[in-house]
């Protein structure tokens, strides 16, 4: 398959077994949710991050509360909340939201590099958080976070709602119980990032704080193609695709792995083309390869930016997504989509004593369930932190472009000092760790 793309059309020709729909047996099982999550339930709930993201995280949240708070440091991403979210108050320094006592639950939808400070501030106040993917901007973010989350006992869950998908979670419960045998190797494939620039500096637009908006990364002058949507294309804010759609696609691999508190012992990676002077500096297109303890090899690759780019993710979905390989088979699953190398590995249940992962059918409502019942959520903290570091770990061996070793328990490169630096950022005074 060319530049290893795996298209719906691709399998469908290829294989006879390959199957869009759930079987029956599974689609049947896990429907039923715990808990009473309901409209009744009353929640207060904010929004801090008001763009297009957080604006639907609150909408899907409002069936069991109401929005009583939005914030966000550009005006008119606060003045289109509050008309999705009628009599909401509007903010723009989230510490101020976070004083209010109606408030039991906050949903970050900021860009990634606040995703930290926002979540560290609502549980120090009290407060339960759903923070979008990737959970953290650096490795060093993620242990602190889950140590605050330890310490003040508060809920967080991690949108990677992938977790809360039956497709996803049939593919890990089948791998884990070794219905391809022995598991040997994991393929990921994620859309290519944007190649773009050089870029012009611009004033400021008026009711946009972007001394705010920087926060904890380094001062520059404004230019329009780092912030909103496009901030995910700079290493400065983000870390491409790697981290954006990795965020998914490799934190299934983990919860295949059995690894959510745990991690490859080596990664490599390498840019495919170089970026722009002056443009996008998170590699647009690259390549990964992460080796674990156990042997397996997880290979991480991104699409063709001409592929991605050139219309045919309106035309196919299904060219990204993971690939399982083991002694026995393999199993290919996407958003929509479950196949494997034969029928029989999908339709044949799995007896009713085998083991199975955490069951959520709804990401938003397991929330809600975990804040009313105190009981952990599908993606607490130390999964975040997890899936956000194996996209770390890719985005700085592809900015070294070597081989690197890593030490899981430690959470530390192995006779490296240089990539070890890479597992923290410094922060600009005024946005640190002490301004919550």
């Amino acid at each position: 398959m060319k530049s290893g793309i795996v298209s719906r059309r691709g399998f469908l020709k290829a294989s006879g077994a390959a199957m869009v729909a759930l079987p029956a047996w599974y689609a049947a099982e896990g429907m039923a949710q715990e808990g009473a999550a309901s409209k009744s339930d009353g929640l207060g709930l904010a929004l801090i991050g008001c763009g297009g993201q957080g604006r639907g995280d609150a909408r899907n949240a409002q069936q069991y509360g109401k929005v009583v708070a939005v914030c966000d440091v550009d005006a008119g991403h606060v003045a289109a909340a509050q008309r999705d979210f009628a009599g909401a108050e509007g903010y723009s320094d989230f510490r101020k939201l976070l004083e209010r006592k109606d408030v039991d639950a906050v949903i970050c939808g900021t860009v990634d590099h606040w995703h930290t400070l926002v979540a560290m501030a609502a549980m120090k106040a009290g407060k339960d958080i759903y923070c979008e993917k990737p959970l953290t901007l650096t490795i060093d973010e993620g242990k602190r976070l889950v140590e605050v989350e330890r310490a003040t006992g508060r809920i967080l869950q991690t949108g990677t709602q992938q977790r809360s998908d039956q497709r996803f979670r049939m593919a890990v419960d089948l791998v884990r119980n070794e219905r391809i045998g022995k598991l040997e190797k994991v393929e990921v494939w994620l859309p290519a990032g944007l190649r773009q620039g050089p870029f012009k500096t611009s004033a400021v637009p008026a009711g946009f704080d972007y001394d705010f908006w920087m926060g904890s990364t380094p001062k520059v002058e404004y230019v329009k193609e780092r912030t909103h949507f496009s901030f995910r294309y700079w290493w400065e804010y983000s870390g491409g695709t790697m981290t954006d759609w990795g965020a998914h696609h490799n934190d299934i691999v983990l919860w295949a792995l059995g690894m959510d508190a745990s991690g490859p012992v080596s990664v490599e990676g390498k840019e495919l083309v170089p970026m722009i002077p002056g443009g996008f500096t998170a590699s647009s297109e690259y390549s990964v390869t992460y080796t674990y303890a156990d042997g397996v090899v997880h290979e991480c690759n991104s699409t063709t930016a001409s592929e991605w780019h050139g219309g045919v993710k309106d035309r196919d979905r299904q060219q990204h997504g993971i690939k399982f390989h083991g002694t026995k088979g393999w199993i290919w699953v996407t958003r929509g989509m479950i196949s494997a190398s034969e029928r029989e590995l999908l339709t044949e249940k799995l007896p009713d004593d085998a083991p199975r992962v955490y069951a959520s059918g709804d990401h938003m409502r397991n929330f809600v369930e975990c804040v009313r019942s105190r009981k952990t959520p599908i993606c607490p903290a130390e999964v975040g932190h997890r899936s956000a570091s194996l996209c770390h770990l890719g985005a700085i061996a592809i900015r070294l472009g070597r081989k690197l070793n890593w030490d899981p328990a430690k959470e530390e490169f192995v006779g490296d000092a240089e990539a070890n630096t890479y597992r923290s950022r410094p922060m600009r005074k005024g946005y640190d760790y002490d301004m919550i």
